[in-house]
């Protein structure tokens, strides 16, 4: 692919956040996208019932798989390979009873090309037919969202990011949690959940006491600079034993409801959202709900009783305890949930969210968006959740991400070492950005706009690619790379394929997808998994999976576009076929890129 900033010299660039343009439809009906594997997973099941009994008409038995080569197919099946020891049998001998009764199956002859071919001990190798690629094209060309189905069970599910502290600014440390949730949360939602989306924030403990202490003494004192107001609170806690302790009786103030005191707390609350809402603005973010730690103040002492009633929790030299329920000598450090002096943790805060979501929200799933190193805290209130017996079927799943380092694969900092605020992060991205495309062509228009959609879009991509649970080396010039998998490259690809896209449908339109050539079917193929990508996503919780999926169908255009002409095809049925190939890719990029990992998109260049 060509730089976008090659075009942009031609003075044809044109940044625009790309929308979602209302796509036509075919006049003949059809049905929508489906998920294949989901289908023929199905048809399995109920061959192998029938074949070998009804325990084994499960879909989970299919041991369906993407194909690891092309000359596989599209999907392998080793059903045949796990079932064959119980039933006593030859693999290859079910493989082919297998084979007969799903070519009998029309659903299969409707799905996949036949004869299906039993390879090796006893895999089974599926293609999918090319009327069946045909018609998902062109219902992912035409139908809203690639006519991608909904969920077959309609869930509700809690999605807890992000998570910033009151009276600190966000920093990188916040930046995973952000996007890597909102991603999560938008596939839920493309699903056809309803996804409550939840921002735990820091806004209430002890450190208040210091805080608004500080602002009593310096009611003239600006909080404008949280980082710098903080600072001066805690040197003065550290430092003066008298506001010390005038701190910790603030605290009792707040606890208590004190007027004057809960009005200097919100005042700081409100100074700091206004800082979060212009991070997640410019990340577009939206939709969280805040529920802080103070929202669930009133409801941890009902949670406490229930524990200790129904015996989870016990008293361990003076404090609330649960230990471990496999610890039987309770040598291993417990979940504390109430100190000796009475004081509640963040443990408490937890599991009286966890009751709220059970209780109120009826939530069915729960996944908490933080950094590895909580995974041994989660799993011990997780734990003692589940043990209350207050959960019903509410799963709760913990979402761990590794740390943001530098390119030396130390902790990311500033030179002085402190912690990289997210802001100035963003800016970075963003004056980098900007200053590479002016250096390239300082007359064009609307550069500072489009540094912004692909600084902001390279930061979040550069995450979202790599594999959520690893620490990952962070580079301004890896992620704005104009080649390999970057969002400028991405970008790129989308603007590029958009463009032929709508010049190739100005001129024929739409049409029935007709594969005749090799690049054809083979652009068709990766299309079709769209939609069994978004699913695993919303199974695996793996953004990075998603990215690799559209990195991939961009390269396969690149090489359906070589071989095969659009505008100059042989005839209008071959062009309104390619151009309907053209749209179906355009429509997946989009779809991944915008809709689900919040990647702004270049419309026109």
């Amino acid at each position: 692919m060509r730089p976008i900033v090659v075009l942009m010299l031609a003075g044809v660039a044109r940044a625009l956040v790309a929308p979602a343009a209302k796509r036509p439809r075919f006049t003949r009906a059809f049905a929508a996208a489906g998920d294949p594997r989901e289908v023929l997973e199905k048809a399995v099941a109920s061959a192998l019932g029938a074949a070998f009994g009804p325990e084994y008409n499960d879909p989970s038995k299919a041991a369906l798989r993407p194909a690891t080569k092309k000359t596989f197919g599209d999907f392998q099946c080793n059903a045949a390979m796990a079932i064959a020891k119980p039933l006593k049998k030859n693999p290859r001998e079910v493989a082919t009873e297998l084979v007969e009764r799903l070519e009998a199956d029309a659903t299969v002859q409707n799905t996949l090309a036949t004869p299906l071919e039993v390879a090796g001990p006893g895999f089974v190798n599926m293609r999918l037919s090319d009327d069946y690629l045909s018609t998902t094209v062109e219902a992912m060309a035409t139908e809203e969202n690639c006519g991608l189905p909904k969920a077959s069970q309609k869930q509700t599910i809690v999605v807890d990011y992000s998570s910033p502290n009151i009276a600190k600014e966000m920093h990188v440390g916040h930046l995973r949690s952000t996007i890597i949730g909102d991603a999560l949360a938008n596939c839920l939602e493309l699903r056809g959940h309803d996804v409550i989306r939840q921002n735990h924030v820091g806004d209430w403990g002890t450190q208040f006491g210091m805080l608004l202490e500080h602002l009593g003494d310096n009611t003239d004192a600006s909080i404008s600079d949280l980082v710098a107001f903080y600072k001066e609170a805690k040197q003065r806690f550290d430092s003066d034993g008298d506001f010390k302790e005038r701190a910790r009786e603030r605290v009792v103030s707040l606890q208590k409801g004190d007027a004057a005191t809960l009005d200097a707390w919100r005042k700081l609350c409100d100074v700091s959202r206004v800082e979060f809402d212009a991070i997640y603005d410019r990340l577009s973010v939206c939709g969280l709900e805040e529920k802080g730690e103070s929202f669930y103040n009133d409801r941890l002492s009902n949670v406490v009783e229930e524990l200790e009633s129904s015996g989870v929790a016990e008293v361990s030299d003076g404090a609330l305890v649960v230990f471990d329920e496999k610890d039987k000598k309770k040598e291993k450090v417990p979940l504390i949930i109430r100190k000796s002096d009475g004081g509640f943790l963040y443990a408490t805060t937890d599991l009286a969210a966890v009751d709220y979501r059970s209780k109120e929200l009826k939530a069915n799933r729960v996944l908490y968006v933080t950094d590895a190193g909580q995974s041994g805290h989660f799993k011990a209130v997780f734990q003692a959740a589940q043990r209350s017996q207050e959960l019903g079927d509410m799963s709760l799943e913990h979402v761990p991400f590794g740390l943001v380092q530098g390119e030396d694969g130390k902790k990311f900092a500033t030179r002085s070492g402190e912690t990289v605020r997210l802001k100035d992060l963003l800016d970075e991205a963003e004056s980098r950005c900007l200053t590479e495309l002016q250096e390239r062509d300082s007359d064009a228009e609307d550069l500072t706009e489009l540094a912004k959609v692909v600084g902001i879009g390279a930061v979040k991509y550069a995450d979202l690619s790599l594999n959520r649970e690893s620490n990952y080396k962070f580079s301004y010039e890896k992620m704005l790379s104009l080649s390999g998998n970057t969002a400028p490259y991405m970008l790129y690809g989308y603007a590029r394929i958009n463009g032929i896209r709508r010049k190739a449908q100005e001129e024929v339109g739409v049409g029935k997808v007709v594969l005749k050539e090799d690049a054809e079917r083979d652009l068709a193929r990766h299309l079709a998994l769209l939609s069994a990508t978004i699913v695993d996503l919303e199974r695996e919780l793996r953004p990075n999976a998603l990215c690799d999926y559209l990195f991939e169908l961009a390269q396969i255009f690149n090489r359906f576009y070589e071989s095969c002409p659009v505008l100059k095809a042989e005839s209008d049925d071959i062009r309104a076929s390619r151009a309907t190939l053209c749209a179906a890719t355009a429509a997946a990029l989009r779809l991944g890129l915008e809709e689900v990992l919040g990647i702004g998109l270049v419309d026109r260049l």
